[in-house]
């Protein structure tokens, strides 16, 4: 048989091991167990706002990733963006995108209805001190950008 003592010292062990999982400062049983109550909230928490950053992170599957080509056309560049969900506030992170890259875009037609469907012929800017274009931009590195305004997109997307 077990003693009264042996399990005193149970319960006191059991009641150290809660105190340090959830870092709790309590020596009353009572707080203890509030601490531990408010750390299970807590994590409960955690876990609700990492289900929902796996939900926007699946919405995102390889299906409705956005479809992006680029084609270099002498000085110009044909840009084809296409995804089968509506995304709302993509257009301008794009266009952004080209605007950092020094790329004016000289036509361009939009769908936003139930997709999105981008096609723009885009060209680069030319310096005015030297009336040049910048010969080091080339179809990756439109796609790159391209890229990098959808990341952003899809970032503030998530905030929001």
């Amino acid at each position: 048989m077990v003693s009264r003592e042996q399990k005193r010292a149970a319960k006191q062990k059991k009641l150290q091991l809660l105190r340090s999982i959830t870092n709790s400062h309590a020596h009353d049983k009572a707080s203890i167990i509030l601490d531990a109550s408010n750390y299970i909230k807590d994590l409960k928490q955690r876990v609700e706002k990492l289900n929902q950053d796996v939900a926007t992170a699946a919405s995102f599957t390889s299906q409705n990733f956005p479809t992006i080509r680029v084609e270099e056309q002498e000085n110009d560049f044909l840009i084809k963006v296409f995804t089968a969900r509506n995304c709302q506030g993509l257009l301008v992170f794009i266009l952004e995108a080209f605007e950092e890259l020094g790329l004016e875009v000289l036509q361009a037609r939009v769908s936003t209805s139930d997709s999105f469907h981008l096609e723009a012929i885009a060209t680069r800017v030319r310096r005015q001190e030297n009336k040049e274009a910048d010969d080091h931009i080339d179809a990756q590195v439109v796609k790159q950008v391209v890229l990098q305004g959808i990341q952003k997109w899809i970032e503030v997307s998530e905030q929001e």
